[in-house]
């Protein structure tokens, strides 16, 4: 069992005394979909061996996006489909973040305030492109909720090609090598558009505290695209913390490793068990907001489009890059045998 949720399952009294009344109801579903993957209580896969006719019968993961036990084969997937919408361009990675004083509204109103987030961006990211060129271009937005500490700190990861395709000459163009956009002007007008629309949500309001000035944004070139996303995937579904990172447990306290910003060097943090709960349950996302969202080229209507600069730049044929694989049928190696096992029902309880 994974490491965090045997100590949600140990402590789970505990943590609910604790902060029961901080819960909300996104938080108590994914408490209790995690206490029950990979339990009776989910249900039970039969597996069958053709060759040696051996059965045995497996629980069922829960399948919640917050299970650290469920999105392996997630991450996986993800990263095939956007490396097959990668472009022969050069690649930039945008980093938008949000002063601490703001972070009190990812608590408060999460889904609000992740929204504002995700439109001010694009909008802003669709402006510029605009102002230095007419060309259509695309880029991925990823939401991450927490810093390398683990704490609260949302911020929007961007991945975007300097290239962009003119629909009336239908050329693709390169666009300028090594640079994007200009950093601090992007910060600028983050910042107002964001306060902006903050400030006329019908839910969201701006906080009391004062708000810096100065914000940042970082761009930096990536390449040809694919490292960010092999950056981003392992973030991105395989939960707040890999178990790998959690190195003690002792005296009802949990340590574990992360990586200074600062100093990049080795860190540790060591908190109380249901402080720790708490610490990674905060980040579970509401439900139905989409954390990852494509854009311009990159979007699922503009597939017809990025097939047609793709087999013009990689003089590729068509039907081999638009090929849809077949669904993977479910199989495990038999303990007996070896061969290949295969699922033959699925049995949930009443």
């Amino acid at each position: 069992m994974n490491t965090f949720i045997s100590l949600l399952t140990t402590y789970y009294d505990e943590f609910i005394r604790h902060y029961g009344d901080r819960l909300t109801p996104d938080i108590r579903r994914a408490i209790s979909a995690m206490r029950r993957c990979r339990t009776e209580q989910a249900g039970c896969a039969q597996w069958y061996c053709p060759h040696c006719h051996h059965d045995d019968r497996l629980p069922l993961g829960c399948g919640h996006r917050a299970c650290p036990q469920c999105q392996q084969r997630t991450t996986s997937d993800w990263l095939a489909r956007q490396e097959a919408k990668l472009l022969p361009a050069e690649y930039f990675m945008l980093t938008f973040t949000v002063p601490a004083p703001l972070r009190g509204l990812a608590r408060a109103q999460p889904k609000a305030f992740y929204a504002v987030m995700f439109r001010v961006a694009a909008s802003v990211l669709k402006d510029f492109a605009r102002r230095q060129h007419s060309g259509i271009s695309g880029f991925t937005l990823v939401l991450h909720t927490h810093n390398r500490r683990r704490d609260i700190h949302p911020h929007l990861h961007v991945v975007m090609s300097a290239g962009f395709y003119h629909p009336q000459r239908r050329q693709w163009h390169k666009g300028r090598k090594g640079f994007l956009f200009h950093h601090t002007a992007l910060a600028k007008v983050w910042r107002a558009r964001l306060l902006d629309a903050i400030a006329r949500h019908p839910t969201l309001g701006l906080p009391a505290a004062p708000l810096p000035t100065e914000w940042v944004v970082d761009c930096r070139a990536v390449g040809r695209g694919l490292p960010a996303l092999q950056y981003l995937s392992r973030y991105l579904y395989r939960g707040v913390l890999p178990d790998k990172d959690i190195i003690r447990l002792n005296d009802r306290q949990v340590t574990f490793r992360y990586t200074d910003s600062q100093t990049r060097q080795p860190a540790t943090r060591t908190l109380p068990v249901v402080q720790f709960l708490w610490l990674i349950l905060q980040h579970v996302l509401p439900k139905g907001l989409q954390r990852v969202r494509d854009y311009g080229l990159l979007h699922g209507s503009a597939r017809t489009l990025r097939l047609t600069i793709q087999q013009m730049l990689l003089s590729l044929p068509t039907w081999q890059l638009s090929v849809k694989t077949e669904p993977l049928k479910a199989t495990r190696d038999c303990p007996c045998c070896r061969h290949a096992m295969h699922c033959v029902g699925i049995t949930r309880p009443r």
